[in-house]
């Protein structure tokens, strides 16, 4: 015949029991606060370039025209003083500045006009090469990016690159040479103004 165990008997398995359980929750417990954790961080920092177009009228001193009318070109000899059928040059630079990260392509286009003589004097834009000078035999070797019948239209726009310079140093620069006719005798009214202003704007690349 079995013994039926004493009523304190099965208390003390419960608390076993209860501490044995708590034990077990103990070391579940342990565990999960001694998981590790690793992190990475990336950063990333972001900085426009710079870009900038100027000009020169003489290919030495360049500075910033952004505005109408912006620089004066310096035509060849009568040009203050045309006759019907004078043709006069001027040469006209444009370089990225040291400060440029990008190579542009630039596009030549005529910004306004104004004078009565306006309509009666046509005109040409050439690039020319660095060394070519800007009169009738240098333009027979350049390539032509804007014309005009009158100083009132601009038409065959053709764009040219210019490249970003290196180690803080300008671009190359691009020469340009303005070829100006004045009309015939019939058209070319005496003593009139014409006064026209181009624009090159400079698109990075």
């Amino acid at each position: 015949m079995n013994a039926t165990p004493s009523s304190s008997t099965r208390n003390r398995r419960k608390i076993l029991a209860v501490l044995a359980g708590g034990l077990v929750l103990g070391v579940g417990a342990a565990i999960t606060l001694a998981a590790w954790n690793d992190s990475e961080f990336a950063t990333g920092t972001f900085t426009a370039g710079s870009f900038n177009m100027q000009g020169s009228g003489d290919g030495t001193t360049y500075a910033d025209h952004a505005t109408s009318p912006g620089l004066g070109l310096t035509f060849s000899a009568n040009f203050g003083n045309l006759s019907p059928g004078d043709v006069v040059y001027a040469p006209y630079w444009v370089q990225l500045t040291g400060t440029t990260t990008a190579n542009a392509t630039v596009t030549p286009s005529l910004d306004s006009s104004s004078g009565a003589n306006a309509p009666n004097i046509s005109y040409k834009v050439y690039t020319v090469g660095a060394a070519t000078t800007c009169d009738a035999t240098g333009v027979q070797s350049g390539t032509v990016i804007l014309t005009g019948t009158t100083l009132s239209t601009g038409t065959g726009a053709t764009t040219f690159p210019l490249s970003k310079g290196t180690a803080g140093n300008p671009g190359t620069p691009q020469k340009l040479c303005f070829v100006v006719t004045a009309g015939s005798q019939a058209v070319l009214q005496q003593g009139a103004t014409a006064t026209a202003v181009w624009k090159f704007t400079a698109t990075s690349n």
